[in-house]
C-alpha cells in the first residue's frame, strides 16, 4: 500500500515547550487514520506541522515520498493537503455558496469547480437548503458541514480534520461521522482525523495513534484499540 504521508521522528517546539517528541506516524493512500488523546497531547500540533503552520525543529515530513517540511502553507494546499481547523471558521457574512467557492481558490478548472460544488451539495443536503443564507446564521453542526465542504472544494488528496465533532449536537455528530466515511470511500480522499471523541474516531477509521504529552503511547488497528483495556480506560470517554 502506498504511503501518502510519512511523519518521521518529528520534534516541534512552541518557544520552550516541547510539543512533539520524536513523533512518527504514517497515512496510507485511501485510509482514514485517527489521532486520539487528551487536550495538549500534541494532536493539533501534528496537523500544524503537516500544513506548514509551524516549523519543525527536526525530523521530516514526506508527502508522496517528497519532503514538505519547509514548504509554505499555500504551496502545501496546492499539493493536495487541506485542513479543516478546529472551531468552524466560516466567513460569517458570506453566503454558503460563496464560502464553498472560497475553497476552490487554488483552482481554475471552471467545469471541475461546478462538479465539485454539486458533489458537496449532494454530500451535505443541508447546505443546499441554506445555499443563499449567511453562514454565520447557521447552527454549529451546519457550519461544520460547511467547512468540510469548503475543504472538499480544493479537491484534496489528504484531508486533515481537527476536532470536527467539537461543540456539535449529538445528532449532527452522527451525520458528520457518516460524511467522513463517505468522503474517504467515495471521493478516494485519505483522511487524518484528530478527535477527542475517541470512540467515534476509532469507529470510523482503519488505524489510530493514541498520543500522550507529545509522544505516541499506542498505535494499531482501530478495531483492536476499541477493545484495548488501556484505551478504554484512558481515552474512551466520548460517545457517538
Amino acid at each position: 500500500m502506498n504511503q501518502i504521508l510519512n511523519f518521521a521522528g518529528v520534534e516541534l517546539y512552541y518557544d520552550h515547550v516541547h510539543a512533539l517528541k520524536g513523533v512518527s506516524l504514517a497515512v496510507n493512500e485511501g485510509e482514514t487514520v485517527a489521532l486520539v488523546g487528551a487536550n495538549g497531547a500534541g494532536k493539533s500540533s501534528i496537523l500544524r506541522a503537516i500544513t506548514g503552520l509551524r516549523r519543525i525543529r527536526s525530523g521530516e515530513i514526506l508527502y508522496n515520498g517528497k519532503r514538505i517540511d519547509g514548504a509554505s502553507p499555500d504551496a502545501i494546499v496546492r499539493m493536495g493537503i487541506v485542513m479543516v481547523p478546529e472551531g468552524r471558521r466560516v466567513f460569517p457574512y458570506m453566503t454558503v455558496k460563496d464560502n464553498l467557492l472560497m475553497g476552490a481558490f487554488t483552482r481554475s478548472d471552471t467545469a471541475g469547480i461546478v462538479a465539485s460544488l454539486d458533489m458537496v451539495l449532494g454530500r451535505f443536503p443541508r447546505l443546499r437548503e441554506r445555499y443563499s443564507q449567511a453562514a454565520g446564521t447557521m447552527s454549529g453542526g451546519e457550519q461544520q458541514m460547511l467547512v468540510i465542504g469548503r475543504a472538499l472544494m480544493a479537491k484534496p488528496r489528504l484531508l486533515l480534520l481537527d476536532e470536527p465533532s467539537l461543540g456539535v449536537a449529538p445528532k449532527l455528530v452522527q451525520d458528520i461521522a457518516r460524511s467522513i466515511v463517505a468522503i474517504n470511500r467515495d471521493e478516494k480522499v485519505s483522511v487524518l482525523l484528530v478527535e477527542q471523541n475517541s470512540r467515534m474516531a476509532l469507529r470510523i477509521s482503519q488505524r489510530a495513534y493514541a498520543l500522550t504529552t507529545g509522544t505516541i503511547a499506542l498505535s494499531g488497528n482501530s478495531a483492536d484499540l476499541l477493545t484495548d483495556e488501556r484505551v478504554k480506560r484512558l481515552y474512551l470517554g466520548g460517545e457517538v
